[in-house]
């Protein structure tokens, strides 16, 4: 476990955790944001491969799900039965423990998060923040509507995206980044060596930021 700080951006570096371990220290956070609150609480989670067998362990806690409301951090805009869809894994892992699940829409109104899983692309993309989207830190929309320039080819869609105002009103950060690539660009951000999105939220964050690496 180490620290990397510098003027501007702080965070917490934990390498080589497993998906046990990560899905561990989330649920420890969501148990401490229960505790200190009597009401409901949310935290926003990403797609993709990575986060799935993490979000599998955590929806087996002993959690009061009832309180936690689920919220995806992007969405592709396709129908929910469609294997792109990220909400559609999320309502499958987390509904039969009894979280309320939040599908994202254009007139959505994200909450504050007490935790904000943030999903970091090897282009240094968040969430569904392309570079090619420009994401300002003081974007006035919560849910911005995108179009990746150029679209992937693994997910050819437009998407719904949290903003980075979102992402980042939030009681702590989580990013899970495997792989040296990765690992590089998420470096050259905490360094401030770069202006790509992932740098631009870590820019903006002002809760806690927690790296796995």
């Amino acid at each position: 476990m180490s620290h990397y700080e510098d003027c501007m951006i702080r965070a917490e570096i934990i390498p080589d955790a497993d998906d046990a371990a990560i899905a561990a220290w989330i649920g420890a956070r969501l148990a401490a944001a229960l505790a200190a609150t009597p009401g409901n609480i949310a935290f926003n989670a990403p797609g993709g491969g990575t986060p799935q067998p993490i979000l599998a362990r955590l929806a087996a806690m002993s959690l009061d799900w009832r309180r936690i409301a689920v919220w995806p951090g992007d969405d592709r805009i396709v129908p929910e039965d469609h294997p792109a869809s990220n909400i559609a894994k999320i309502r499958a892992c987390f509904e039969p423990a009894g979280a309320r699940i939040v599908p994202l829409s254009a007139a959505a109104r994200p909450p504050h998060f007490a935790l904000s899983w943030i999903g970091m692309g090897g282009d240094g993309h968040i969430a569904s923040l392309f570079p090619s989207e420009d994401p300002r830190a003081d974007d006035p929309l919560r849910v911005r509507r995108v179009v990746p320039d150029p679209l992937p080819p693994e997910a050819p869609f437009a998407r719904l995206s949290l903003t980075i105002p979102a992402l980042v009103d939030a009681g702590a950060l989580v990013l899970v980044v495997r792989g040296a690539a990765k690992r590089a660009v998420l470096d050259a951000a905490l360094a401030g060596e770069s202006d790509l999105p992932i740098a631009r939220l870590l820019r903006a964050a002002v809760c806690p930021v927690t790296c796995f690496t």
